[in-house]
């Protein structure tokens, strides 16, 4: 059973031909699906196609949330009601060809999940040197090679989403959150559909979310068991520049008579000492709670268990065992 997680925002196509395209693609990969629905937010015009397309007869399923969450919460939402073996997410607008969907499904052969990538890519060139530094920054930080986390096209096993907690914007950064947990990810070439262009124009705040969502995610994939080490780093780091400064102003003040009133450079030198023992507590508050919660934490998974039969030992080795218990 294969269950499909179309989350709808602001962006979307038209219902029916949105839902004629995947269900071709779904048909031919031969097994049993269902089609999950997500609306992030009143829609009234998608969801007059989507009562269509049940009028006709087709079984889908519709969640439509009260307002808009984002679409990390619009994926959990149609997790809750997915009960397949498989989960496939899928954008609500054309980006890649349906007839590839089979292709996406397939690599599960080989891994826990596989996520896009629209290739060849038709794209200004501007757009295209966008794309490139965004993800080579990713790569950079998170040490998954990553080129396309921007497609919405993914298939995985169903543990993977109930692994992971997603919220805010984090729906396209899954590869990476799954990579974190040990589950096996793989990049999948799916062609791209021609109707797949972008007109509009990213504002500056989009830089900046995306900016954010970087350090977000460098934080969790790095430190998120660590918090000392990240807090830590910090904190001495501007508790030494903090000192160094002081160390030479009571040194021009014992040797060169310098005065140390009305000197910024005291009060800067006070801020960093103060603001790098706050980082240190900081980092340590953060790794006594973990240490509190150690037992309820689990950040791998086990890929196979195998069990080899027990060897029959001899009578005097069941004895001794027997008389030291």
């Amino acid at each position: 059973m294969i269950s499909v997680i179309v989350p709808v925002g602001l962006r979307c196509a038209d219902a029916q031909e949105l839902y004629a395209g995947y269900k071709q693609g779904l048909d031919a990969t031969g097994s049993d699906y269902q089609i999950i629905f997500v609306l992030d937010g009143p829609n009234p015009k998608f969801l007059s196609g989507l009562e269509q397309i049940v009028n006709l007869g087709e079984s889908i399923t519709i969640v439509s949330l009260s307002r808009s969450f984002g679409e990390a919460t619009a994926l959990m939402a149609g997790f809750e009601q997915a009960s397949g073996d498989v989960i496939v997410t899928l954008p609500a607008y054309h980006q890649i060809e349906p007839a590839d969907i089979g292709k996406l499904v397939s690599g599960l052969a080989s891994a826990e999940l596989c996520y896009g990538r629209r290739w060849p890519r038709a794209e200004t060139w501007i757009a295209g040197r966008r794309r490139v530094a965004f993800h080579r920054l990713v790569s950079a930080v998170t040490g998954l090679k990553v080129s396309d986390l921007g497609c919405g096209a993914r298939a995985m096993r169903r543990q993977v989403l109930a692994e992971i907690q997603l919220y805010g914007d984090q729906h396209r950064f899954i590869p990476i959150l799954a990579d974190r947990l040990g589950f096996r990810v793989r990049e999948v070439d799916l062609r791209q559909s021609s109707q797949d262009k972008f007109e509009g124009v990213y504002r500056v705040r989009e830089y900046t979310h995306r900016a954010l969502d970087i350090f977000t995610v460098f934080f969790l994939v790095r430190f998120t068991k660590k918090p000392l080490r990240f807090f830590g780093m910090a904190g001495v780091s501007t508790f030494i520049i903090g000192l160094v400064i002081t160390l030479v102003l009571v040194a021009q003040r014992a040797f060169f008579g310098q005065p140390l009133a009305d000197r910024p450079a005291l009060l800067l030198s006070s801020l960093l000492v103060v603001l790098g023992l706050q980082l240190f507590a900081i980092g340590l508050l953060g790794e006594l709670i973990i240490f509190t919660h150690a037992k309820t934490i689990k950040d791998y998974q086990v890929d196979r268990v195998i069990e080899f039969p027990e060897v029959e030992r001899t009578p005097m080795i069941a004895e001794a065992d027997r008389i030291s218990r």
